[in-house]
């Protein structure tokens, strides 16, 4: 007559997981799911070189035509930085105080939402108009934009001539950047050191002086007409109204040498007749960046002015998808450029990067697992490493979806906590397994069942693992409360961390049972002898 044992019955999570999940029919095709939904994740993430900072900062412009520093300092910057210390958030403010302008800088905590700032400081203005002095224009309400402030791509353009004319590559340059802006997600793009269009009035002191005329006369009337040229009206003998035009858009030199800066003597004085006009780039622009580039042979060019176009994307969008449009966009017009004398190299491609070192760090987490295995294989056998290499890669994919649905990026902080978690990571993992090992090599399990042997080795465990894993979450809980930028910076590891923790534990109790009760074979027991040899 033989005995059937009573069936294990689990007393914690852990063993009750491997029963539920040990002969279902829906574990592989979940194991499947979780590499599947990790893999999308992984190539849909938008991927970034640093995380994003979360900076928020208003600079507030106020100008008063006519007055000093000194009085700007006193009715204007003083009034203002009392009622902007008042709005909850700003860290520190800094007022300016020149002649004509005041300046206010009003900078937030790192990590203060940044449409909320940017809100306070304008209310705050807004309630406070009353302050400000007669005389002071409208204020301009600027907010800071790390995001847009920040290029993901700078391109480099330069005439192969040297003699070319500058503006000449402002306006191709131009173009080319009407076409970019036009990208997706690309949110704002920028030319910097260009010499641009411009008519410049070289005035004759000697000639104004013979006029009895003021340079701010000259200055006045240039002016009306770079906004609008307003119509110039007289009154003649016979009451005929004379009026005198301009066309509202500068077409010539000789529409600006037009211009009637005064009357002398009953006459009309142009500008012609007290100053040079001509047809250039910006003169009084002093600004300059040059270039070179290296050949084949490690030879650099001669230095050449450059003219950089800036590209900035949208917020949580991937740096590697823009850059990369960027980079085509750039192509259609290689050969339009080549046959005007024009060349260009990227200087910064901040996605290039990012995408280097993402797949650095993806490399070196495989790397690591591949040194996890190998160890495992030494110590507990080969079937049981690979039983544990499967499990990080679930793991990871688990982490990385979450991760994804939560609206993070890939970074180097994001993929340093998960290399940073791998060791701990495959910890409740190799405790299941080397559990069940060891059942299986009980001389006691020579009668017992093998799902039997699954369940009883895993609940075992259960509750020590459970607690060792929250204790190490608990440890990561306070570097979320950690403030300023650093806090910002090392943010993805407090949000991902105990993620891949969590999931770890669902993965050793659910799947490590189900490859061990299929790969794992338990060794033959044979009952000792009266002098304790085995037959």
């Amino acid at each position: 007559m033989s005995l059937h044992p009573k069936p294990y019955e689990p007393t914690d999570s852990a063993g009750k997981l491997a029963r539920g999940f040990l002969r279902n029919p829906l574990t592989p095709i979940l194991g499947v799911f979780l590499l599947v939904i990790g893999y999308i994740a992984l190539m849909m993430m938008p991927r970034e070189e640093n995380p994003q900072m979360v900076v928020s900062g208003s600079t507030v412009i106020i100008a008063m035509p006519g007055a000093t520093a000194s009085e700007i300092e006193n009715v204007i910057v003083k009034p203002l930085e009392r009622k902007l210390k008042e709005v909850k958030g700003i860290e520190n403010i800094h007022g300016m105080a020149m002649d004509n302008v005041a300046v206010l800088n009003a900078a937030f905590y790192i990590g203060e939402a940044k449409e909320n700032s940017n809100l306070k400081i304008y209310d705050k203005i807004m309630q406070n108009m009353d302050i400000l002095p007669k005389g002071a224009l409208q204020p301009m309400i600027k907010p800071l934009d790390i995001d847009v402030d920040i290029p993901v791509v700078s391109v480099a353009f330069f005439a192969n001539n040297p003699k070319m004319d500058p503006t000449l590559l402002y306006d191709h340059v131009k173009e080319i950047q009407h076409h970019i802006n036009g990208l997706e997600n690309v949110a704002v793009t920028n030319i910097k050191g260009a010499k641009k269009h411009q008519f410049n009035v070289l005035v004759d002191l000697n000639r104004l002086a013979g006029y009895n005329l003021s340079l701010g006369q000259i200055v006045q009337a240039t002016q009306s007409l770079a906004y609008n040229v307003p119509e110039i009206k007289g009154k003649t003998e016979n009451n005929e109204i004379v009026m005198i035009g301009v066309k509202n858009a500068i077409d010539s030199i000789e529409d600006v040498g037009n211009i009637i800066v005064a009357q002398y003597g009953g006459s009309a004085i142009y500008l012609r007749d007290v100053a040079t006009v001509s047809a250039g780039a910006d003169i009084q622009n002093f600004k300059s960046a040059l270039v070179t580039t290296k050949d084949n042979k490690g030879h650099f060019s001669p230095l050449k002015d450059q003219i950089t176009l800036t590209v900035s994307k949208l917020q949580g969008t991937n740096a590697v998808i823009i850059a990369d449009a960027v980079k085509v966009e750039l192509e259609k017009y290689k050969e339009q450029m080549k046959a005007q004398g024009i060349n260009y190299i990227i200087t910064r491609n901040d996605g290039e990067r990012a995408d280097e070192a993402v797949n650095e760090l993806v490399f070196h987490l495989l790397l690591s697992i591949v040194i996890i295995a190998i160890l495992l294989t030494f110590v507990l056998g080969w079937r049981e490493s690979l039983i544990v290499t499967f499990t990080v890669p679930a793991i990871l994919a688990i982490t990385l979806f979450i991760a994804y649905l939560t609206g993070q990026t890939i970074n180097r902080i994001t993929l340093f906590a998960f290399l940073l978690s791998l060791g701990l990571l495959v910890d409740a993992a190799i405790i299941v397994i080397e559990n069940i090992h060891r059942h299986f090599h009980s001389p006691t399990a020579v009668d017992k069942d093998v799902d039997q042997l699954m369940i009883e080795a895993t609940d075992e465990i259960g509750a020590p693992t459970n607690i060792a894993t929250l204790a190490i979450i608990l440890t990561m809980v306070p570097m979320a409360f950690v403030g300023q930028m650093m806090g910002q910076f090392m943010k993805p590891i407090p949000a991902n961390v105990p993620v891949a923790l969590i999931a770890s534990l669902f993965v050793a109790y659910i799947f490590t049972p189900y490859l061990a009760v299929r790969l794992l074979k338990k060794p033959d027991h044979h009952t000792p002898d009266h002098h304790g040899e085995a037959h």
